[in-house]
């Protein structure tokens, strides 16, 4: 299971990290440290995630 969510992080982290960089930006927030750390936030944020969708599709697989 852990090949299954290191390849689901590989494209949900990236989904995450992008999305908390707009947000960043839309919010006003355009330095260089503040871009850097929306992206780090999303990235880590999808690990749980993408543990629980390799779960979920490992359970639901039979």
């Amino acid at each position: 299971m852990l090949f299954l969510t290191l390849a689901i992080h590989i494209f949900v982290g990236t989904t995450l990290a992008g999305s908390a960089s707009i947000a960043a930006l839309t919010l006003g927030f355009d330095t260089a440290q503040a871009l850097v750390i929306s992206g780090a936030v999303g990235f880590l944020a999808a690990l749980p995630l993408s543990w629980y969708i390799a779960k979920e599709t490992q359970t639901g697989v039979k």
